[in-house]
This record gives C-alpha cells, sequence and structure tokens, in this order.
C-alpha cells in the first residue's frame, strides 16, 4: 500500500485559489444569462419597441396643426418640416442599416431607441421651428436604424428550422411597422384634445413608452452577436440590376416613388387640407384620417401574405387608383365633403399597402444574391425621397393655388406615374434570375416589415457571398 506524503496531502487539501478566483465571475454570467428574457419574451419586447418608435414617428402629424397656430407657420414650412425626416431615414438606411450584422442587434437598436427618446425630450423642451426640425431628423434617424435593425432582431429571435424565418415574424414586423404608423398619430390626436397640454402630453406617453423600450431590449436576448473581427466599415451600395430585369426594376421604383407619395400626402397634409377645404383641424380627425390610411395597409399586406406579387399588384392598383379620384371629388363636390376624404384615405391606403409590398418582392425575387441588398437599399431610397419630394413640391403649389387644383395636379402625377409602371409590374413573370434563398443583410430582411415575401429566407451575417474569405481579408488589410 502506498502512503501519500504529507505534502501531497497538503496539496490536495489546499483551497485552489484559480477555481475560487473564477467563482464571482461565473456567478456574474449565470446571473445575466439569468436576467435575460427567453427568446420568446424577447421576440415580444423587439416588437414592442419597433411599434414604439414607428408611432413616434407619425405623432406629429397630428398636431402641424397646433404647430402652424403657435408659431404661425405656413403650409410649406409644416411640408418642409415633415419631409426632413424622410431625409433622415434614408440617410440613416444606407449609412448604418446593415451595421447590426457586425455589432450585434441589440447593440445596434438600444442607441436608435436612445435617439428616439432624446427626439421626444427635443419636442418637449424646444418649442420652436429650430426644435421641430432638430426633433423630425432625430426621429428620421432612429426610424432608420430601427425599421432594418428591428426587423433582422424579430427575425432572428423566431426563427424556424435551419434558420428558415416564419410567417410569424413577417407579420409581426409588418404590424409593427405600418400598424405603429397608424396609432401614433391616432394616439397623439386624441391626447390633444387635452388642453392646454395638447403638445406636451402625448410625446410625454410616447417617451414612456420608449423608455419601456429600452429597459426591454436591454433584458432581451442577442438575436444576432457581434463578429469578431468586424469587416472595415462601409455604408450600403445603391445600385439596379444590370441584367435583363432592369425595366422590371424601373417600374418597381417607380410604382414604390408613387405610392410613397400618397401615403406621405396623407401623413403631411392632411391637417392643412382638412382646415382649408372642409374647416376642420381637429387633431383627432386628422389622426384618425392618418389611422384610416396606413390601418388600411397593414390589413392588406397582413391579409395577402400568400398572393404572388403580380396578382397582388393588379389587385391594388384599382384602389389607389379609385382613392385618389375620391380624395379629388372629396375637394371639388360643393360643399367639400368629409365623408369622402375619409373614404379616400381608406381605399388609398389599401392600394398602396398592396402595391409597395408587389414592388418589393419583384426587386427581391428578380435580384441577384450578391445585389439584391443593394437594389432594395435604391428602391427604399426611391420609396421615401417619394415620401417627401412631392410632398414638398405640394406644399409649395399651394402657396399659388388652390387647395382643388392643387389636389388634382397631385392626384394626376400620381396616377399617371402608376398606371405607366403597372404594364411591366403586372405582368407574371418568367423565371426569377436567382430565387430568394438566404437573405444575407438586414436591409433585405427590411422588406418583411412592409409585408414583402422573401421566400425561405434567413438572416445571415453579411452581404457578402463568401463572409469567411471576406473577414480574413478585412483582417489582413487592417
Amino acid at each position: 500500500m502506498t502512503v501519500a506524503s504529507s505534502d501531497q496531502t497538503a496539496s490536495t487539501l489546499a483551497p485552489k485559489p484559480f477555481s475560487h478566483a473564477m467563482e464571482p465571475s461565473r456567478w456574474r454570467a449565470s446571473a445575466r444569462a439569468k436576467a435575460r428574457l427567453s427568446r420568446q419574451s424577447g421576440f415580444w419586447a423587439v416588437a414592442f419597441s419597433f411599434l414604439a418608435v414607428t408611432a413616434f414617428s407619425t405623432a406629429p402629424s397630428a398636431l402641424y396643426g397646433l404647430y402652424a397656430h403657435r408659431d404661425h407657420l405656413s403650409s410649406l414650412t409644416i411640408t418642409i418640416v415633415y419631409a426632413v425626416g424622410a431625409g433622415g431615414i434614408v440617410m440613416t438606411l444606407v449609412l448604418a442599416g446593415h451595421v447590426s450584422d457586425w455589432y450585434g442587434r441589440r447593440a445596434v437598436l438600444l442607441p436608435a431607441l436612445g435617439v428616439a427618446a432624446l427626439a421626444a425630450v427635443v419636442f418637449l423642451v424646444w418649442r420652436s421651428l429650430p426644435g421641430l426640425f432638430v426633433a423630425r431628423v432625430l426621429t428620421g434617424f432612429a426610424l432608420g436604424i430601427t425599421l432594418a435593425t428591428a426587423t433582422a432582431f424579430i427575425t432572428d429571435l423566431d426563427d424556424g428550422p435551419g434558420g428558415v424565418a416564419t410567417n410569424r415574424a413577417g407579420i409581426v414586423a409588418t404590424v409593427a411597422n405600418i400598424g405603429g404608423l397608424a396609432l401614433g398619430a391616432l394616439i397623439a390626436g386624441l391626447l390633444a384634445r387635452y388642453e392646454p397640454h395638447a403638445l406636451t402630453l402625448p410625446f410625454i406617453v410616447l417617451l414612456a413608452s420608449l423608455l419601456a423600450a429600452i429597459a426591454l431590449v436591454t433584458l432581451a436576448p442577442e438575436g444576432h452577436p457581434a463578429m469578431d473581427p468586424r469587416p472595415r466599415y462601409r455604408p450600403q451600395r445603391l445600385a439596379a440590376p444590370a441584367d435583363e430585369h432592369r425595366r422590371l426594376f424601373i417600374a418597381a421604383t417607380t410604382g414604390a416613388f408613387a405610392s410613397f407619395a400618397v401615403a406621405g400626402l396623407f401623413a403631411g397634409l392632411t391637417g392643412t387640407f382638412l382646415t382649408a377645404l372642409v374647416h376642420h383641424s381637429s387633431p383627432a380627425l386628422i389622426g384618425l384620417t392618418v389611422f384610416l390610411s396606413y390601418g388600411a395597409a397593414v390589413a392588406v399586406q397582413t391579409t395577402t401574405t400568400s398572393w404572388p406579387a403580380h396578382r397582388l399588384l393588379a389587385a391594388g392598383i384599382p384602389p389607389i387608383i379609385l382613392g385618389l379620384l375620391l380624395l379629388v371629388a372629396s375637394a371639388w363636390t360643393t360643399p367639400p365633403s368629409l365623408g369622402l376624404f375619409l373614404i379616400s384615405s381608406v381605399v388609398a391606403g389599401a392600394g398602396v399597402g398592396a402595391i409597395i409590398r408587389s414592388c418589393l418582392t419583384i426587386v427581391i425575387s428578380t435580384a441577384g444574391p450578391n445585389d439584391r441588398a443593394s437594389a432594395v437599399a435604391t428602391l427604399f431610397t426611391a420609396g421615401y425621397a417619394g415620401a417627401s419630394i412631392p410632398v414638398i413640391g405640394v406644399g409649395i403649389v399651394l402657396q399659388h393655388l388652390s387647395p382643388r387644383v392643387t389636389l388634382l395636379i397631385f392626384a394626376l402625377a400620381a396616377g399617371l406615374g402608376i398606371l405607366a409602371a403597372a404594364p411591366i409590374l403586372v405582368r407574371p413573370p418568367a423565371k426569377p434570375a436567382q430565387p430568394p434563398g438566404p437573405d444575407p443583410n438586414p436591409m433585405t430582411a427590411l422588406c418583411r416589415c412592409f409585408g414583402a415575401d422573401l421566400g425561405d429566407a434567413r438572416v445571415e451575417p453579411l452581404h457578402e457571398p463568401n463572409l469567411e474569405r471576406h473577414v480574413l481579408e478585412t483582417a489582413r488589410e487592417n
């Protein structure tokens, strides 16, 4: 029998300092893990944060009349205040819409929520025209980052077998996006009835929801961890397909531009036209009009998920044309009709929802995997340009012509743009150049929150065909 020496026994029984030193860090890691929400709860937390930002972005639409009265602002000034937000969206989509692949979803979404909360504070404390501009630009920045990041985050947390995105993720993202746009104006309009806090109470409530969203997202599990090493930064490239699908892409871009313009008209100038035509300036009525327009859009996008793009587009063109006709008729009847104006918002909104979703699906299905993110970014740039530039044009025309004539000119321009693109878009498609397979970029995943069909798409780390090679090459360059 072998007897251990006293030194061996002492060393065996002696405490392990390294193990004890590791225990606090292990305990902290375990505590952090327990503090996190489950993936299911995190999914709904991110969806709530998405809805909070989109609702906040349209809240001023119901209040522009009050701002115009308080600060003696013209309709053109109010139009520009609205439009600068769209400029902020485009800028951040191009500059930062894809970076959550590199830094992680939560690390990008939390600053976006913080910027939205800062914008709410600016609305509350900086009560002048420069404050409105700053708040709207910050809102655009926050919304641009949130659109791409939250959609990818929701998809990450609800992916199916093999990482395939679920239908639920697409529907929830669409409701959070378009539904939030509908709710924001309605909530602000209803809260604005409580004088003398009409311009403060809506933003206090929305700021509280944004702070709650920050807390929830902080606890949400990470959907896509940060890359290590990170690729060298570059903005999202804008490009159109260079093959036989270019003509189809131009038609889809035209349809998106015109559809966003119609949506922008209702979001930015409803108060101006209701005041001038039917002499109703109630924030609640303005909020209801915006709610009806976006609500019809989200209803179409969530109930036609199985429809092919060309069929949905063919079904969406008649309502948007009819909605524009009803909008003009509401102004040209004697006296102008509030009922027709509200009906036009619903009918046109349904057409807008169908056309936007169809155009996005067409672009995704016809662009190759290496060009898809660039094509989608170009389409969204054109779309948000449509939400701002024509609306500014309407504001300028209103300085010289009557609201009746202005609406007639706008309806003719928007309707002709959609009808010009229609013959190409409604044609049943030939076999796509590339099926919508792996979805390699949050910019492409962004299409889900507009109801677009990505096929069996999954969110992959980067928009390069060979991620491993790209990371190694970037590391060598650095």
